[in-house]
């Protein structure tokens, strides 16, 4: 969860200098409350729903089941990812102060180019992750991915 945490931050702060290296302007400072709540996402949903799904997936679909890696991404890219996204979009807007409308405009707006965008980026890692990582470095291994991957959310969220 810590981890998580304080790679979520910094992927929000990476998509913000990002940003300012773009516009003409770079007298811009740095967003504090960005930061701060991919920090309370990463650590409270981020992590830990990472690591149970992760000891889930172990469980369900052992590695002596035949066809087991394929099955476990299956079971990733069209199962968590789609409702890890959705959860993303809507705890996102909670924590930027809007309301239920503004979470369900966020998700219409944002949520089908992220997904298409998730499944590119993520299927070939979460492959890696499920079959070649040890189950106890999984989460390690995609926080450090999604350190450019809450840089992209972040770039979707305004």
């Amino acid at each position: 969860s810590v981890h998580s945490g304080i790679l979520s931050a910094f992927g929000n702060v990476l998509a913000q200098m990002i940003k300012q290296r773009k516009k003409e302007n770079c007298s811009q400072k740095l967003d504090v409350g960005g930061p701060l709540r991919y920090a309370i996402y990463g650590f409270f949903f981020t992590g830990p729903l990472s690591h149970f799904f992760y000891l889930f997936m172990e469980h369900w679909i052992p590695p002596e089941v035949p066809w087991a890696g394929l099955k476990r991404l299956l079971l990733d890219r069209l199962l968590f990812a789609p409702a890890f996204l959705l959860l993303f979009f809507l705890v996102m807007s909670f924590l930027e102060g809007g309301d239920a409308a503004a979470g369900v405009a966020k998700v219409r707006r944002a949520f089908w180019p992220a997904l298409q965008m998730n499944w590119r980026v993520w299927t070939p890692v979460q492959f890696i992750n499920v079959n070649y990582v040890p189950i106890q470095f999984r989460v390690l291994f995609a926080n450090l991915v999604a350190l450019f991957w809450y840089a992209y959310l972040a770039s979707l969220g305004k």
